[in-house]
């Protein structure tokens, strides 16, 4: 399942010239990650007992952001492990298609009272994969 988030920009989001500060990206990467949990997962912050650590991430700026440009992200599953997801996100314009920046991200399933990583739980396997019959994320 491939989410769609939409972004709303902040005028603190940019520079001077009205571009979009690269760091903001992240934070933009971050909303969609945020949404995919909350619509693919049922799983919403806080998260007292599990829930997800960011291990690794990968972001590549392909195009300009400006102020007040709409501005999409989409999320979608790219691989699973037996602790870990890797989620794969495009930042893009809806109005043109044009893609501005994409990022990949290892998440890891975590246990925040014992402070250890853990086994993927059930239930996010299935969640994740569409059901126990369906063998691997969506394309995007």
């Amino acid at each position: 399942m491939t989410t769609e988030t939409k972004i709303q920009m902040r005028f603190a989001d940019t520079d001077m010239l009205g571009h979009v500060n690269n760091v903001n990206l992240q934070h933009y990467f971050d909303l969609g990650k945020g949404d995919y949990f909350v619509r693919v997962l049922r799983l919403s912050p806080p998260w007292i007992t599990q829930g997800w650590i960011q291990k690794a991430t990968s972001t590549v700026y392909e195009a300009q952001s400006r102020l007040a440009e709409p501005l999409t992200v989409r999320t979608k599953l790219e691989k699973i492990g037996t602790k870990s997801i890797t989620l794969y996100q495009e930042l893009v314009n809806p109005e043109t298609g044009e893609l501005k920046a994409y990022s990949t991200s290892v998440l890891v399933a975590f246990d925040f009272q014992a402070q250890r990583s853990i086994p993927l739980p059930e239930a996010w396997r299935e969640a994740l994969t569409g059901g126990p019959e369906t063998d691997g994320p969506q394309e995007m």
